[in-house]
């Protein structure tokens, strides 16, 4: 009877071996879950992306409004001028700072800087010309 016993369990052993090993691997439900996470990750953080690039954008636009401005204001001063004179950018290059000879330029212009900042009259605060309502970069007062 044991020898029995012991002859069923070695060919339940050979039968499972013939079936061959468990498949390994992932579901089709299993795969599109975590798709659909990604993708839900994705629909939160791209928006954010664009959100943090423009604020950023803004704020090298004001930062560039606030050189501008403080270059014509040094400008003045030393040069005697009234608050009714509009400087030319090659005017203002020297006061710069660490750019030296570079005017800056608006992150949203093209690479040559075009259009370039509006200078305007000492009185007033340079403007950019690339304002529109995702851009509002503008100099406070």
């Amino acid at each position: 009877m044991f020898y029995r016993y012991k002859e069923k369990v070695k060919t339940m052993k050979i039968i499972n071996n013939m079936r061959g090993r468990p498949k390994a691997g992932f579901t089709l439900v299993e795969i599109m879950i975590v798709v659909a996470i990604i993708g839900l990750l994705a629909a939160i953080g791209i928006p954010n992306f664009v959100r943090a690039r423009q604020t950023a954008q803004s704020n090298a636009c004001i930062n560039n409004l606030r050189v501008i401005d403080a270059a014509k204001q040094q400008w003045a001063l030393e040069q005697g001028k009234p608050s009714t004179t509009t400087p030319f950018a090659s005017d203002i290059t020297p006061y710069l700072g660490r750019s030296g000879s570079i005017m800056p330029h608006c992150p949203l212009s093209d690479s040559s800087g075009n259009p370039p900042y509006q200078i305007g009259v000492l009185t007033d605060p340079p403007a950019c010309p690339n304002t529109n309502s995702t851009h509002a970069a503008v100099l406070p007062i």
